[in-house]
């Protein structure tokens, strides 16, 4: 089983990439094959809207988006995870969900889990950001979402550290084998 950590966090080792490391910890211990896509550390430009993808099934643009998109369409599972800036998904994951028109009909039967940080505790204040990633998996033939881990009251690099989200994350990645 191909396992794949789409990380929108800006920060190497913030909260959300720390919850990707533990989910695809997990499922390597289970024997998936893993993988971490740092949405930050890609140059990914935001979509034109100009369409010429529909009619060729490749964005006109020449950057990390044409990677993404294969291993993505050629995996069985995935994370999508995102800090929550102004109670919504931060701009990388946007620019990644925009940028999956191209080929968005092809990310077909896949198994979706969620992980949120954010600074405030209330798992209530990040429903605009699990619409906004429902929205995203309601668009893909077959999508199901199985999870979402809350890693609330995190503000700073390491807040994630010891919460119980961290034992969850992790025995889910775990159950994929």
């Amino acid at each position: 089983m191909k396992v794949i950590a789409v990380c929108g966090s800006p920060r190497t080792n913030g909260n959300s990439d720390v919850l990707c490391d533990q989910f695809l910890k997990g499922a390597g211990e289970a024997g998936c094959e893993t993988q971490k896509i740092q949405i930050g550390k890609t140059k990914i430009s935001p979509c034109y809207a100009c369409y010429v993808c529909k009619e060729t099934g490749r964005c006109v643009q020449n950057d990390g988006m044409d990677e993404i998109l294969e291993k993505i369409i050629h995996s069985d599972v995935i994370l999508l995870a995102t800090p929550v800036y102004f109670y919504s998904m931060d701009a990388q994951m946007k620019i990644f969900i925009d940028r999956s028109l191209a080929r968005y009909q092809e990310i077909k039967d896949k198994t979706f889990y969620f992980a949120i940080t954010a600074a405030d505790t209330r798992h209530e204040a990040m429903e605009p950001t699990i619409a906004g990633l429902n929205g995203y998996t309601a668009c893909l033939p077959g999508a199901v979402v199985k999870d979402i881990f809350y890693g609330t009251g995190t503000w700073e690099k390491g807040d994630i550290l010891g919460l119980p989200v961290m034992k969850k994350i992790f025995e889910a990645g775990k159950s994929l084998g």
